[in-house]
């Protein structure tokens, strides 16, 4: 309890300090957003309404109170290009994005975990190698080149799959999945390759460790003392990629969903900063920041669920 009260207070500091940082970096950009919304030829009158309905015309200190207090409570605001309250727009875009890169990082997880074992296991055999070179290779194509090519083959050329576009789970099942195998496929390539080699690289070490050799010095089969012993080890340094990895792939999500046309997070922000939307450019960024430091957090607990060392640690 007092390691999970530790890490939701450094949470909470880094959330508000986050925040401060992204309100007043984005009130550096030079320009009234009012009469940015409405265009160089606007009458002054019509950006004084503006400015007084999205209250940009008060001191900077009563804004950012605001604007936090709308992040805990859900409202997040009026868009500066529409005028229209952003919040059902930005929840519906995060539920595109989070079904895309979950999917994507499920996926990479059930592919390298095996793999990566297997070709630690296999290090000194053909088909070891071949997953390590494949990996590699992997590792080498970006994730918006594996989604064009998946596209031009997948969808083009053979028409098996649509090329773009996105269908609501709720609306037609069928279609949403037909329309996520491609770009969860085109992120999924680039995860699973990166998890994989550092899956063989950790399990590597652990095979070579001293504990797993008394292990099989007293009898146990080298699977059985991997499985008892290795892979809670081997876990750690893989479980930190993991985190690092989850944050990455809102990156290359942004990528995907300009390659395929899913209405995500990132198609938003980058349409935001086209029109210099600064509300909704500093709410989305605001929930990429939660995203990462939520994962991030997470990844702290499990590291002293796995390692008992590191509770002693805390709570001495």
């Amino acid at each position: 309890m007092r390691i999970l009260l530790r890490l939701s207070a450094r949470f909470l500091l880094s959330l508000l300090a986050a925040s401060v940082l992204i309100f007043l970096l984005l009130r550096i950009v030079p320009g009234d957003p009012a009469r940015i919304a409405l265009g160089v030829t606007a009458t002054d009158a019509a950006v004084a309404e503006l400015s007084a309905r999205l209250g940009t015309d008060r001191p900077l200190p009563v804004q950012y109170l605001d604007w936090l207090g709308g992040l805990l409570t859900g409202d997040f605001g009026l868009s500066l290009s529409s005028r229209q309250d952003i919040t059902p727009l930005v929840l519906d875009r995060a539920q595109v994005s989070l079904i895309l890169t979950g999917s994507a990082m499920v996926l990479s997880l059930l592919i390298a975990v095996p793999l990566g074992v297997w070709s630690a296991r296999r290090a000194r055999h053909p088909d070891g190698q071949v997953i390590s070179a494949l990996s590699q290779i992997g590792i080498a194509v970006p994730s918006f080149l594996a989604g064009v090519l998946l596209v031009a083959v997948v969808s083009i050329r053979f028409g098996w799959l649509p090329a773009n576009g996105w269908v609501p789970p709720g609306v037609d099942f069928g279609a949403f999945l037909s329309r996520l195998i491609l770009p969860v496929i085109a992120l999924t390539l680039v995860q699973a390759s990166i998890l994989t080699r550092y899956v063989r690289s950790s399990v590597l070490e652990v095979l070579g460790a001293d504990y797993l050799r008394t292990a099989r010095a007293i009898g146990q089969s080298r699977s059985r003392a991997l499985r008892r012993h290795g892979l809670r080890n081997a876990a750690l340094p893989v479980l930190t990629v993991i985190g690092v990895q989850l944050s990455s792939l809102i990156v290359g999500a942004v990528v995907i969903e300009q390659v395929f046309v899913l209405p995500g997070l990132g198609s938003m922000l980058l349409d935001a900063v086209a029109n210099r939307d600064l509300t909704t450019v500093q709410t989305i960024v605001m929930l990429l920041v939660v995203f990462t430091l939520a994962v991030t957090m997470v990844v702290d607990l499990l590291y002293r669920l796995i390692d008992p060392r590191l509770r002693g640690r805390a709570t001495a």
